[in-house]
């Protein structure tokens, strides 16, 4: 009942360009049909705005929300991101999964922080976790890919410089130079969110090596169904579960689509085996 989906593994994403993006009717009959019990909320547009109406949506579809992914700009010493913020908590129920964004569209560029950006994004993230936790809301940092805290040192600045809990996203941190097993050890009472991909362990390298974009290698496969990739999947779930970890794990392995997959396969498939991985697991 803690296993949770994304939009994102049915390819519908907020990047412009992405990709071929499916209805939202048969995203959330898929969940359901797979057994997910709640998702999280994807991207603008994806679910209704007004939360009544989100709510009847999910619920006609034996769902619940878990919480939004968040992209925004917490280095620029020139912005307040604090109304961005509190419009998401006022907006979303649930977890809020930041991202600390560059600005730019995608997540194949990014910039370089200099002093004063890290000390703007330390002190945002500070100011980001006591305004939740003074409105009872969760809150988490996501590093991710092609934002800028994606690398294993960006991850440690920010473990030593902040207080923020992080989402161990075992995917974007692979990919990013950090090894999820050991951040999963090193950082169990920091995680309080989680996101569940397996990965091509080949195609991670050549995207930390700058040998292809990041775009490029998820619609190459760099994303697999769990079990399938280089990632130990259930070495961090003991880990994070010895730790008294009591928080949902998503299963969230981003796809880009060509077209609208036949029923029964594509993102249905792969989701289909990733669940079977994990009920093989506790046998």
């Amino acid at each position: 009942m803690r296993v949770a989906g994304a939009p994102i593994s049915w390819g519908v994403c907020e990047v412009p360009g992405w990709g071929h993006q499916m209805e939202p009717g048969r995203v959330l009959g898929e969940m359901r049909d797979l057994g997910l019990a709640a998702t999280e909320l994807g991207p603008a547009g994806f679910l209704p705005a007004a939360a009544r109406a989100r709510s009847a949506l999910l619920a006609s579809y034996g769902l619940g929300l878990v919480g939004a992914f968040v992209p925004v700009v917490l280095h620029d010493p020139d912005y307040d991101p604090m109304p961005e913020i509190d419009r998401a908590m006022d907006a979303v129920e649930g977890v809020l999964v930041l991202a600390a964004a560059t600005g730019l569209d995608g997540y194949d560029t990014r910039p370089v922080l200099d002093t004063e950006a890290w000390s703007a994004l330390l002190a945002n993230l500070d100011a980001i976790t006591a305004r939740a936790a003074a409105r009872g809301r969760p809150v988490t940092l996501h590093p991710h890919v092609g934002t800028v805290v994606e690398r294993r040192d960006e991850v440690e600045r920010v473990l030593d410089g902040c207080s923020v809990p992080l989402c161990l996203d075992t995917g974007h941190l692979l990919v990013g130079g950090t090894d999820p097993v050991w951040l999963a050890h090193f950082a169990a009472p920091r995680i309080t969110h989680v996101h569940l991909k397996d990965v091509d362990a080949g195609l991670a390298q050549q995207v930390l090596d700058g040998e292809v974009t990041y775009t490029h290698a998820v619609r190459d496969g760099l994303y697999r169904p769990l079990g399938n990739g280089d990632i130990d999947i259930p070495g961090i779930i003991r880990t994070l579960e010895g730790a008294g970890y009591e928080g949902w794990y998503v299963m969230e392995q981003d796809t880009v689509l060509a077209g609208e997959p036949a029923a029964g396969e594509g993102p249905y498939d792969d989701v289909r085996r990733s669940l079977g991985f994990l009920s093989g697991m506790s046998r």
